[in-house]
């Protein structure tokens, strides 16, 4: 059975339209979008692509990367 990973990915409206998006926790791992849903699907693959290629030249996969906290204040 595979193991399950999270990660946190941050996306970023383009000024251009559509939306990047980059995995925190996995150095170069970006990918792009033109909708949000697109964004998150090419993300996947982009995660997927990052870990196999890791793990071809023995690299460190860093664990599920799920803590997170949002902070709102008054401006």
């Amino acid at each position: 059975m595979n193991k399950k990973l999270r990660y946190r990915v941050l996306l970023q409206p383009a000024a251009e339209g559509g939306y990047t998006v980059i995995v925190p926790a996995l150095p170069g791992c970006i990918s792009e979008g033109d909708t949000k849903k697109e964004a998150l699907a090419n993300i996947r693959e982009a995660i997927r692509g990052w870990i196999e290629v890791s793990k071809k030249y023995g690299d460190f996969i860093p664990p599920s990367d799920i803590l997170e906290e949002m902070v709102e204040i008054a401006a």
